[in-house]
């Protein structure tokens, strides 16, 4: 829980300076390993201010351990990562109050209703919401007719709609998506990506991993496909197919104009992972 003294050191995104909030999250040389296995190896990548920033690769390739390392919840054998320019691991309530974090599956309490899952996480985060905010915001995501219904009734893409609401409460300079629309239908997950596209207009910094490469190349600005514990390759989408487009393995792939996801399976291969 984040108490008073917590709340002092929210850092809101108009109080950064600009030289700082260019360069939100920076990893360098992470290191992760459980026992013998090698789950991170000397990962390294920075995001900045409203930039979406994509974390792909198959299973097992050490995504979810690099983003639990980020949120402090592990810590790597080796390596260092930042928060506008603090050590999260010597700064955790600081670094912990300025990420906001979103999860393939929330369990939020289910006999809750929408109000009283805001008026909670918002308390958390002493963060002051007046009831014309709270409608307004619904109003925003499109659940404002869902209000008083609890959180188990909600369909995958609502309770997803809220969750990333109640992610981004006290807006928080890293925004940590943990593949967010997986099992959502087309339009729940287009308005999803609407919601993604206005908080990166905030100026805060988001961080997401997907096994979609559609979602990957339709919202994110720059992409690091990852494999086996390291990050082989980083760019924009566009210019990694450019780049990628005549490459042999890319080419065999492909079924007609190359796509991000031609890339993926050209450079991490076609073997599907456990």
């Amino acid at each position: 829980m984040i108490g008073d003294s917590a709340k002092l050191i929210i850092m809101t995104r108009s109080d950064q300076p600009d030289e700082i909030a260019r360069l939100v999250l920076e990893v360098n040389d992470l290191t992760v390993s459980y026992g013998n296995f090698k789950a991170v190896d000397k990962v390294s990548f920075s995001t900045k201010a409203g930039e979406i920033f994509g974390l792909i690769g198959p299973n097992g390739a050490g995504k979810t351990t690099t983003l639990s390392a980020i949120e402090n919840l592990i810590k790597p054998d080796s390596g260092n990562i930042s928060l506008n320019g603090l050590d999260i691991f010597k700064h955790q309530i600081e670094s912990k109050a300025n990420i906001g974090v979103q999860l393939q599956s929330t369990s939020f309490q289910y006999e809750l209703n929408i109000i009283q899952l805001i008026k909670l996480y918002s308390g958390l985060y002493n963060v002051a919401l007046t009831e014309s905010q709270i409608n307004d915001s619904l109003e925003k995501i499109g659940l404002s007719h869902e209000a008083k219904r609890r959180f188990k009734q909600l369909s995958g893409g609502q309770q997803q709609r809220l969750s990333l609401f109640i992610a981004n409460i006290h807006h928080p300079m890293l925004l940590l998506l943990d593949e967010p629309t997986a099992g959502l239908d087309p339009q729940s997950r287009r308005q999803l990506w609407d919601t993604i596209e206005s908080n990166r207009h905030d100026g805060g910094s988001i961080l997401l991993t997907t096994h979609s490469m559609e979602e990957a190349q339709a919202v994110c600005d720059r992409v690091a496909i990852m494999d086996v514990g390291k990050i082989i390759v980083s760019d924009t989408p566009e210019q990694l197919i450019e780049t990628y487009r005549t490459d042999p393995r890319v080419i065999e792939v492909a079924r007609k104009e190359v796509t991000l996801e031609d890339v993926f399976i050209g450079l991490t291969g076609g073997q599907i992972r456990e």
